[in-house]
């Protein structure tokens, strides 16, 4: 959520803001209950960083940084994204996966963000067991392909 409110009751996972019997201006809730659910739903980031970037584009996402700088400040390991031309921010709950467009690969949250590593196709050696090694590169570059694995 933003910084400027705080609500008084929300959804356990997401934070989702609720509504109260005869709550005057429900529109103010539930546009930032929407803006969160576009935000969070098939969630993809443009990358990770410490400082926002310096023209965002409506709608983008980004991985808050450990270092967080300017509207980002106290706000590390959150998602950022830019809603009606504010930052909006969200804290990750564990198993939380996004895409990331900068290394096209998931982000996945467990105790903080999780990335796969490169994993090096094998060539080489002594013995060349030539279908073993076509089946693992191919394996990988699946793997890669999926967002499971950044590539190399």
């Amino acid at each position: 959520m933003t910084d400027i409110f705080s609500f008084a009751s929300t959804t356990p996972r997401l934070g989702l803001p609720n509504l109260f019997t005869a709550q005057a201006q429900k529109e103010f809730t539930v546009n930032e209950a929407f803006a969160l659910i576009d935000s969070l739903l098939h969630a993809a980031v443009e990358g990770e960083a410490d400082a926002p970037p310096s023209d965002p584009g409506e709608g983008e996402c980004w991985l808050v940084g450990i270092g967080p700088s300017g509207d980002w400040a106290g706000h590390s390991g959150r998602l950022a994204c830019r809603q009606s031309g504010n930052w909006l921010f969200a804290a990750p709950i564990e198993g939380m996966t996004v895409y990331d467009r900068s290394t096209k690969q998931l982000v996945r949250f467990r105790d903080g963000w999780v990335r796969g590593a490169s994993v090096a196709v094998p060539a080489g050696g002594e013995v060349i067991d030539v279908e073993a090694r076509a089946t693992l590169g191919e394996l990988v570059a699946n793997l890669i392909s999926l967002g499971i694995l950044p590539a190399s």
